[in-house]
């Protein structure tokens, strides 16, 4: 336990209220129920010289964002940092002591962890030592808990009047008692709180109250019992653990304008009547002036006021502030005012090219066009001219500029009230290296040779096997040796996707195990799905240095122009998008489509966006304190229900599939966007191919959004054409991904079988014991395993470790044997097929490409399993009734039979449309060869555990038997 004051290193808060550019959120104190406190306690070497921060993140789910936390405090143990996360009793919280080089101290060379174990009270308390790898849950050095509070409380008021107020305080789940603040020094009042804690309770309450509670100043705060000091401020729910900066000065601290004819303006201390009659607004006509509240003020105007003006609030005591736009921009009226449906971006011609920009809030915006280096990052002294852009329709800034810019940069100087500030243009579809400055280009001038609309057919979307790779997965093998390699010139590369007659090498020479492309081709899969290949942030991989880190992507930078960590040269803005095209066009050429993940969800950093630059405060959803919301669990939610996030998202999915013909877009956490938005998508993407697919993760997560609109498997039935992920059958068939070591129908677990059938029906409404979340068939996505958790053979080895291989391997087989016999679209992760590991890392965003690289020669060991896996797949493309569109052919043509426990049997009628000959599906999940009985008549044996496909294994009539962990499937002759 803390044995000494804290000694403050500098004002750093228990929440993350002062590094909003991190993730913003409300300065809170402990949330109980819903945050957990984290207090790590960390022992550096003798004679260390490196400032060491940690890496903090929370797992089970991945509710917060991997950041770099300063050290905020000093015991006598070493360093100490004390941050709250916005999760309650997390599954375990991840932590690395490391540089922002990311050079990792001693003891950090493998990820720590703290487990839900660990969590007592809401609070995570941990020692660690450099060098040493273990977490400690008690001081190693030695210490005894603290069964009594002494702890010396710090109060702040703005008007230094302190008279009658004092602590309501408590230990944890205790009696509460009156502490009167009974001294005072420069900061403020000081309370001395000393009371027995015999539990040991890590928390303690506070309420700061006047006399027998006439007033309070705000709610329960919660701080670390062990704590010595801490300092409290009037109005801030913060509590600070060294002492903070405090303007002490009368200020209006906040000017936003609610509606077009309303503004709020706050104060940091008590105001009285006389306050309106002081307050002068320049800029705007004035109707009357309201106080609404002791720190508050409405100020109400005669017209609608213009958000592009400049207008201020003064008062003689209070001093200036300017008029910022508040819930306004995320009104109706806002978008009714300003909302525009014309084309944004760049319009290129050789003689011209036209800039349109929307940013309504906007005071002045100048256009800068910048010379592009061929082999260095831009700087300012690249900027060759600046333009004065003028006011166009709605909101909207417009330049134009002769002569021919192909390959000249640009950006926007918007100018607001608070400022100038240069964003590059969210309808960008060319970029420098890293992002920083859309190009202009001729689009023209990327397209590969052949480009053509020649494409695979697709007759429905049930038909699709999606198999969803990563551009650097798939051809980096091998980083651990030189022994093994994927054959692939261009690891890690768009190029590298498409390259056909690949081999893996052993020792110089190739083998016979087909890598890359022609892997996937044999295997028969219809569509590839990459994850995250748009632009990307900088801070995830940095595309002057691409093979120094390694990211999934999920940090988007720039919607509509492409990642260039994965072309051969990130500085030519062309060459990636050529690439791209070539990847694409060489997936075709190959009969396989492709499908884009896209995260329109949110932004690696709100407040550091083009969007929030450029029109801030409108893109983003945010709570009732004024905070960025947070449903997506990465620091904010873009709000797709405005009308201008919407036309971007619709533009931006039309773009990438009429500039490079994707065939699928993949929504990441589409339960965020609203179902409107959604079917907007899907009906342009219908303008341009109605066999594009559109589906997405349909979670129902916490946003700010009314539950009736949200794009998620309960409204799926809103949205007709959008397909969702479904869990059911995923955690069914294996147990949570949340939980490691819960089980599911393919691995122990009892009484999951209509659990099952109802993933093997697609999700429809079958009868009233079989009713998942489809209207149709068409709207499931199923699938077991995804870059997402552990992959399925991870899982095994946690849920059964003490299972032998060969069974486990079974387990592995049956799975994939019910996915490719249910109704819905098939999705199989890249390597499924080869019982895939990454070495148990469950969240491998940013592990390296050891863990994360698609391993050829696990390929070749396990060329049974690639070969049954070709099989079942060869299999669902000769029989039709396995992939119904209709939910009225899915009832009426398949038919389950009752079986024993942990046995699922049923057939796929003939009469089903395109199929000609019943289908009799057996899955048994015992530990035990089952015998079933087979309808009348003579049997074909095309799937037996052991071997799968169309042709026929034996011949069986009466009785099948069905072994241990294994499908059998039977048609007629």
């Amino acid at each position: 336990m803390v044995n000494k004051q804290w000694k403050p290193v500098w004002a750093v808060v228990l929440t993350f209220a002062l590094i909003l550019s991190m993730f913003p959120m409300s300065a809170s104190a402990l949330d109980k129920g819903k945050s957990t406190l984290v207090v790590v306690h960390y022992q550096e070497a003798p004679g260390n010289q490196t400032d060491w921060n940690l890496w903090l993140w929370a797992n089970g789910p991945d509710y917060f964002p991997n950041k770099g936390f300063a050290f905020n405090g000093e015991d006598d143990f070493g360093k100490v940092a004390a941050y709250e996360f916005p999760v309650d009793s997390p599954e375990r919280l991840g932590l690395i002591v490391r540089t922002d080089n990311w050079d990792k101290d001693k003891g950090s060379e493998n990820d720590r962890f703290i487990t839900s174990d660990m969590i007592k009270d809401g609070v995570a308390e941990v020692w660690i030592k450099s060098g040493d790898s273990k977490i400690y849950t008690s001081n190693p050095d030695g210490d005894t808990a603290k069964t009594e509070v002494d702890m010396k409380v710090h109060y702040f008021r703005y008007d230094n009047t302190y008279t009658d107020w004092g602590l309501w305080t408590w230990p944890d789940g205790g009696d509460g008692q009156s502490i009167a603040f009974d001294e005072t020094d420069e900061f403020g009042a000081v309370a001395n709180v000393k009371f027995a804690n015999p539990d040991a309770k890590k928390l303690i309450g506070l309420i700061t109250k006047k006399g027998e509670w006439a007033e309070k100043d705000g709610e329960d705060r919660f701080a670390l019992s062990t704590a010595k000091e801490i300092w409290l401020v009037e109005g801030e729910s913060t509590i600070y653990y060294s002492e903070p900066e405090i303007d002490r000065s009368p200020k209006i601290v906040g000017f936003e304008a609610t509606t077009f004819r309303t503004a709020k303006l706050t104060l940091n201390r008590a105001i009285d009547a006389s306050f309106a009659n002081e307050l002068k607004i320049n800029g705007a006509n004035v109707k009357s002036v309201e106080v609404t509240g002791d720190k508050s003020v409405t100020v109400h105007f005669n017209e609608d006021i213009d958000l592009t003006k400049v207008i201020t609030a003064t008062h003689p005591t209070f001093g200036e502030r300017v008029l910022q736009a508040g819930d306004v921009l995320r009104s109706p009226e806002f978008d009714a005012k300003y909302a525009y449906d014309g084309k944004l971006g760049i319009t290129y011609q050789k003689s011209k090219t036209n800039f349109v920009l929307w940013a309504p809030t906007a005071q002045d915006v100048k256009l800068e066009l910048w010379n592009m280096p061929k082999d260095r990052p831009a700087n300012d002294q690249d900027v060759k001219k600046t333009i004065q852009m003028k006011r166009g329709d709605r909101g909207t800034w417009v330049a134009e500029v002769r002569g021919d810019l192909d390959g000249i940069g640009y950006t926007y100087n918007v100018k607001h009230a608070s400022g100038s500030i240069r964003a590059v243009d969210p309808y960008a579809t060319a970029v420098g290296v890293n992002g920083d400055q859309g190009v202009i280009v001729d689009l023209k001038e990327t397209n590969p040779k052949r480009w053509n609309n020649m494409k695979p057919q697709l007759k429905q979307s049930t038909d699709a096997i999606i198999y969803e790779t990563h551009v650097r997965d798939f051809s980096i093998f091998d980083v651990t040796s030189n022994t093994y390699d994927s054959g692939i010139r261009h690891k890690g590369k768009y190029l590298g996707v498409v390259q056909p007659g690949t081999r893996l090498i052993e020792n110089g020479k190739k083998t016979d195990t087909k890598t890359g492309l022609d892997h996937v081709k044999d295997l028969g899969v219809t569509h590839v799905q990459f994850i995250p290949v748009y632009d990307y942030n900088t801070a995830s991989v940095d595309e002057t240095n691409p093979d120094a880190k390694y990211n999934w992507g999920y940090d988007p930078k720039n919607y509509n122009a492409p990642e260039g960590s994965y072309s051969t040269n990130p500085y030519d803005a062309k060459v990636r998008i050529t690439q791209l095209k070539e990847m694409i066009q060489g997936l075709h050429d190959h009969n396989l489509r492709a499908v884009m993940d896209v995260v329109y969800n949110h932004m690696f950093d709100a407040q550091a966006s083009n969007l929030h630059k450029i029109v801030p405060g409108y893109y983003y959803r945010y709570t009732a304190g004024g905070d960025f919301a947070n449903g997506t669990g990465v620091g904010n939610d873009t709000a797709s229900e405005r009308k201008m996030m919407q036309k971007l998202i619709v533009d931006s999915t039309v773009y990438w599939a009429t500039e490079y013909k994707w065939d699928g877009f993949r929504f990441d956490l589409m339960g965020i966007h609203d179902v409107d938005t959604m079917n907007k998508v899907r009906q342009a993407l219908d303008k341009v191919d109605k066999s594009i697919l559109v589906f997405g993760e349909g979670w129902d997560l916490g946003t700010p959004l009314d539950p009736a609109l949200k794009a998620n498997q309960k409204n799926a039935y809103k949205m007709p054409g959008v397909a969702h992920f479904n869990d059911n059958i995923r955690d069914g068939l294996k147990g949570s991904v949340f939980i490691d070591t819960d089980n599911g129908f393919i691995n122990g677990k009892d009484g999951l079988e209509n659990r099952i059938k109802t993933g093997i029906v697609g999700e429809i409404d079958y009868n009233a014991d079989i009713k998942g979340f489809t209207k149709q068939p068409t709207q499931a996505i199923t699938y077991v395993e995804a870059h997402d958790n552990h992959t399925l053979w991870d899982k095994l080895e946690l849920t059964n470790p003490e299972t032998s291989e060969a069974d486990r391997t079974k387990m592995h087989r049956l799975a994939s044997s019910i996915l490719l016999t249910s109704q819905g679209t098939t999705f199989i992760h890249a390597g499924q097929e080869f019982m895939r590991t990454k070495e148990g890392d469950h969240n491998s965003y940013k592990s390296p490409d050891r863990i994360n690289q698609m391993d050829w020669k696990r390929a070749a060991d396990r060329k049974a399993d690639v070969q049954y896996m070709k099989g079942l797949i060869e299999m669902r493309k000769a029989n039709p009734g396995l992939r119904m569109t209709d939910a009225k052919d899915v009832k009426k043509n398949v038919k389950f039979y009752r079986s024993e426990p942990n046995v699922i049997t049923y057939l796929i009628d003939d009469k089903a449309p395109g199929q000609k000959k019943d289908l009799f599906i057996t899955h048994n999940a015992n530990a035990k060869t089952v015998k079933v009985k087979l309808p009348t008549g003579q049997w074909n044996v095309i799937v037996d555990g052991k071997q799968a496909g169309t042709k026929t294994i034996k011949r069986v009539s009466g009785y099948v038997d069905v072994p241990a962990y294994a499908t059998v499937v039977v048609k007629q002759p």
